[in-house]
């Protein structure tokens, strides 16, 4: 699959990782125009009205990417990924082997599937604590790689990765990138990147929650990383 055209304000999307939808609605209308796409994560979606949330972005005129990285066995993967089926939702993703990849990408439909390679909260040291001994960057090599082959609409990878991904892949397939980071941070992610560095080495589109979400002034920080998202792809 090759790559989209993006717009340059479609490129960040706004991780809405809150506890409730009354919260997740407060900060969509707090953050108005400046942010079009929003990612739908476990904590919103499992909460009492998840698909409630993913309908009303829609109907807000935003786009939708739920993340709940499906991982079971392929049968009940793709029986899941019809229950997205005709919500405007852009992507979904899974984090499984080939089958389940396989079994996802074949009945996506209108929803783009995103396959994960390696999460962000995740380093060398976790891999090996996971009985993993492996090159993350072969690792996520290896997985993009098959991801396409199989039919999915790209990979999930971190910034620190998109770069090989992007020589590795060519001109298909979209990288989405979590864990990005603006300046300093001190979190759970070990493997983040800038908007800028992220941009400039392949990826395609941002996932931005707590910079923006915990900032006194959540547009601003919004608009602000808006700005270095236009700077970055300046020609």
């Amino acid at each position: 699959m090759s790559r989209p055209a993006i717009p340059n304000d479609q490129r960040l999307i706004v991780a809405l990782d809150l506890p409730s939808g009354n919260e997740a609605r407060e900060l969509v209308e707090a953050l108005g125009d400046s942010v079009s796409f929003y990612k739908v994560g476990l904590e919103l979606f499992t909460g009492a009205d998840g698909f409630a949330v993913v309908d009303w972005l829609s109907t807000y005129g935003k786009q939708v990417f739920v993340d709940l990285k499906f991982f079971d066995v392929p049968a009940t993967v793709a029986r899941a990924v019809k229950q997205l089926h005709g919500r405007n939702i852009t992507f979904a993703t899974v984090h499984g082997n080939d089958a389940i990849m396989q079994a996802a990408a074949e009945v996506s439909g209108d929803v783009g599937i995103l396959a994960v390679t390696v999460l962000t909260s995740l380093d060398s040291a976790d891999m090996r604590d996971l009985g993993f001994d492996c090159d993350i960057p072969a690792l996520v090599r290896s997985r993009a790689r098959r991801a396409l082959t199989l039919g999915c609409a790209g990979v999930v990878a971190s910034g620190e990765e998109a770069a090989v991904l992007r020589t590795t892949l060519g001109d298909n397939g979209v990288i989405v990138t979590p864990g990005i980071r603006p300046g300093h941070h001190d979190d759970d992610q070990k493997r983040a990147v800038t908007p800028t560095q992220a941009l400039r080495d392949g990826a395609d589109y941002l996932v931005v929650g707590r910079p923006i979400r915990d900032a006194d002034s959540p547009k601003a920080a919004a608009e602000q990383i808006q700005a270095e998202i236009r700077s970055a792809l300046a020609v």
